[in-house]
C-alpha cells in the first residue's frame, strides 16, 4: 500500500502541532481526514482551530470533517466516531495524538492536573480505540497509531514528573495490549496494526514552547518529521506491522531518508533528545 487515498483517518487533537501535520500529510494522498479537538474559536496564544485545519486539508487534496471533541467525554468520543462513519462509511486509521502535559513533581501536581493527564492521555487513548475498533475490523488495512514513548522502567523517567510519565506510559501500554488482543486470530480476522510513534528529538510544538526553555525549541525538529514517519507506518501492511514502539528518525532512515536537516527548526544546531530516550 503506497498511499492513503480514499482511506478515512480519525485524528484526536488535530487542531495544531503534530496532529495537524499528520492530517495534512494524509490529505496530500487524497485521504478523508477527521479533524477533532476542543478549539473551534481562535485561541489568544495558540494558532489553529479544527475549522482552519479542515480548510487546509481540503486545499491539500483531502476531504475533511471537523468535529469539536473533548476526549475526556466518553459519549462525545462515541458520537464523533459515529459521525465520521456516517460521513465517510467507515474508519481505516485512528491516530491517538491528543495529550496533556505537566512537568511537575509529585508534591506540585494537584489532583486536577493528575486527572487531566490521565483522562486526556491514557483514558482517551483507550476509549477512542475502543470506539473505533469495530469499524477498523472492516478495513482492508486498519491501523491504530498512538503518539507515546517506548516503555522504559528506569526511575529517572518517573521521579521528576511521575504523573505525566504514568499517563504517557498508559498510552503505550494500550498499544502493548491491543496489538496482541487484536492480532490475526485464524478465524478470518486479519488483525489491526497497533503501534506507537515517538520522536527522537523534541518537536517544535506548543507543549515544548510553554514547558521548556527557548533553547530547547531552537534545538528541536519540525512536526513534519512525525507526520512523514506516521505516513510511512500507516501505509505498511497492518498484518505484519504491529506491536512496535517506533522512533520517527528510525522509521524514516529505514525508508531511505538521509536528509534530516530539512526538519530542523535551526539547521546546524545540536538537537535536544526527547524524554524517555537514552
Amino acid at each position: 500500500m503506497n498511499d492513503l487515498r480514499g482511506k478515512t483517518i480519525f485524528i484526536t487533537g488535530s487542531s495544531r502541532g503534530i496532529g495537524r501535520e499528520i492530517a495534512l500529510r494524509c490529505a496530500r494522498d487524497g485521504a478523508n481526514v477527521v479533524i477533532t479537538g476542543k478549539t473551534v474559536e481562535p485561541h489568544a496564544k495558540l494558532p489553529g482551530t479544527i475549522h482552519t485545519v479542515a480548510d487546509e486539508v481540503t486545499r491539500a487534496g483531502g476531504q475533511a470533517l471537523a468535529i469539536q471533541l473533548d476526549v475526556r467525554e466518553e459519549q462525545s468520543i462515541a458520537a464523533a466516531v459515529a459521525q465520521a462513519v456516517g460521513k465517510f462509511g467507515g474508519i481505516d486509521v485512528l491516530v491517538n495524538n491528543a495529550s496533556a502535559i505537566s512537568m511537575s513533581s509529585t508534591l506540585s501536581t494537584p489532583a486536577r492536573k493528575l486527572d487531566l493527564m490521565w483522562d486526556v492521555n491514557m483514558r482517551a487513548t483507550f476509549l477512542a480505540s475502543q470506539a473505533c475498533i469495530p469499524h477498523l475490523k472492516n478495513s482492508v488495512n486498519p491501523h491504530i497509531l498512538t503518539l507515546s514513548p517506548p516503555l522504559n522502567l528506569d526511575a529517572k523517567w518517573f521521579a521528576p514528573h511521575l504523573a505525566y510519565t504514568m499517563s504517557k506510559y498508559g498510552m503505550s501500554l494500550c498499544t502493548l495490549g491491543m496489538a496482541r488482543e487484536f492480532a490475526a486470530d485464524g478465524s478470518g480476522f486479519k488483525g489491526i496494526g497497533v503501534n506507537c510513534l515517538w520522536p527522537r528529538t523534541t518537536i517544535a510544538t506548543a507543549a515544548i514552547e510553554f514547558n521548556f526553555p527557548e533553547a530547547v525549541l531552537r534545538a528541536s525538529r519540525k512536526p513534519a518529521i512525525m507526520a512523514d514517519a506516521a505516513h510511512e507506518i500507516l501505509t505498511r501492511d497492518s498484518r505484519v506491522c504491529s506491536g512496535n514502539f517506533f522512533l520517527d528518525e528510525d522509521v524514516l532512515r529505514g525508508a531511505g531518508v538521509s536528509d534530516f536537516e530539512q526538519y530542523a527548526v535551526s539547521p546546524g544546531t545540536p538537537l535536544f533528545t526527547d524524554l524517555f530516550l537514552g
